[in-house]
């Protein structure tokens, strides 16, 4: 087995070797504006760091891990009458698949769907009848986003975007995984280029239907850098409410339509998963 995982890894970077100067030549955008060197031309999709092009075609898939020693849940969230909050140990598997399409030069279209494996420890001092752990397992989030350009960056001004999310009830009241009710999510931002990497903000407002609720959606800073055409960095400090965490991630272009993403993310607040590595292999067509 470690012979035949060793031989996959060679064949890999031998082929990313041998096909490097065909991918510098696709990915190049030096002969882009300095302000969109690091990431060209396409409209900015929910990926990180991923922007899509008119007619092009964007398939995801990726694995995500949760590890959270201090999750906050709520008794009457999962099945019980008592409406107070705990903090227990909880750890999940995620399988996940995104597709994106550029409609146009101004439009995206996202869909995005996940299986979930999870479990939680609840609190020791937890008297509401839930068990000592929950285990699920099943259909996790199901989403789709619109992205629209309203005006592509220039040398005098950042190019302004906006985005509008809809996530689907995937399961019954009282899981631990997946959602429950429709959720929506509205929000803009903005994107400019400099010499030494791009920065972007965003903010959103949502409703829960569940809850009955408009509050503050995602809300970001990111920062983008292109080192090489085979490399980009990725940074950002995103949040949600009072869950802020930390996020890196790098880019390797193995091929000119394929490459990697190697993304972790920390927790800044307590209310925040403690660690969420993520990766995958971005293909585009």
């Amino acid at each position: 087995m470690k012979r035949t995982m060793f031989a996959m890894v060679c064949v890999v970077l031998l082929a990313a070797a041998c096909d490097a100067r065909e991918i510098r030549a696709h990915l190049d955008t030096e002969h882009l504006p300095v302000y969109l060197h690091d990431r060209g031309t396409g409209v900015p999709i929910s990926m990180f760091g991923t922007y899509v092009q008119k007619g092009q075609l964007i398939v995801y898939p990726y694995f995500e891990y949760y590890r959270d020693s201090n999750f906050e849940y709520a008794p009457n969230e999962l099945g019980r009458t008592e409406d107070r909050d705990y903090r227990g140990d909880y750890v999940g598997y995620e399988w996940l698949l995104f597709v994106g399409f550029g409609v146009s030069e101004r439009l995206a279209l996202e869909f995005e769907a996940a299986v979930i494996q999870a479990e939680l420890e609840t609190a020791s001092e937890d008297r509401s009848g839930l068990p000592p752990r929950i285990e699920e397992s099943g259909i996790g989030d199901i989403e789709g986003q619109l992205r629209w350009r309203w005006a592509a960056e220039t040398a005098d001004r950042p190019e302004v975007f906006s985005y509008f999310e809809t996530v689907l009830p995937t399961q019954e009241k009282g899981s631990l995984i997946g959602t429950t009710d429709w959720e929506f999510q509205l929000g803009s931002g903005v994107i400019r280029g400099f010499s030494w990497g791009t920065v972007t903000g965003r903010a959103a407002v949502e409703y829960d239907r569940a809850e009955d609720v408009f509050e503050i959606g995602e809300y970001a800073v990111e920062y983008l850098k292109r080192l090489s055409p085979m490399w980009r960095v990725f940074g950002s400090v995103e949040g949600s409410g009072d869950e802020v965490e930390l996020i890196t991630e790098a880019q390797w272009h193995l091929f000119k339509n394929a490459f990697l993403k190697l993304n972790n993310a920390f927790g800044l607040t307590s209310k925040a998963p403690d660690w969420a590595p993520e990766v995958g292999l971005l293909l585009s067509f």
